[in-house]
């Protein structure tokens, strides 16, 4: 398989000096509940729709979704500390840090936590999708009616399985 590359985006001639971003290790997180904190390292927005890329850190209460899949985009997960359960459509393993998960358009997948100790891993959606949205109000689904759920699953692209 050979690779091409995406038409050019930016055709100066020095390079632009002030385009990159640094967020700071102690930036705030920008989701803080008991048991998750999010942080957005990059969204879509601030990539112009390449990428989404998201540091997640669970504490020790057993916590994650259950499998599902995304029709429009691919997601991928680095197990940075502690224990994460990862499901690659077919099987439930123990990732440690430095295990990688990819997961294709339409590959069913899901995480979990249940070690008992904090974990924490980097998510990264391509396209870069609106994901911060899902991530703030995933936790009121609960609330929601049958209606209001299913449209907010449809709305960002969770099937579950």
């Amino acid at each position: 398989m050979s690779f091409v590359y995406q038409p050019v985006r930016y055709d100066g001639a020095l390079g632009d000096v002030g385009a990159c971003s640094l967020r700071q290790h102690d930036a705030p997180r920008e989701i803080q509940r008991p048991n998750v904190t999010v942080q957005y390292l990059a969204t879509g927005e601030s990539t112009d729709g390449q990428y989404g890329l998201y540091r997640w850190e669970m504490g020790p209460a057993p916590a994650g979704p259950d499998p599902h899949f995304h029709r429009t985009l691919t997601e991928a997960f680095y197990v940075l500390t502690g224990s994460v359960r990862l499901f690659d459509g077919r099987h439930w393993t123990e990732g440690v840090p430095g295990d990688f998960l990819h997961v294709p358009f339409g590959g069913v997948h899901a995480f979990r936590n249940e070690s008992g100790q904090p974990a924490s891993m980097l998510i990264l959606f391509t396209p870069g999708a609106p994901r911060e949205d899902y991530f703030e109000r995933v936790g009121t689904v609960a609330r929601m009616s049958p209606q209001e759920r299913e449209a907010f699953f449809l709305t960002h692209d969770t099937f579950w399985v």
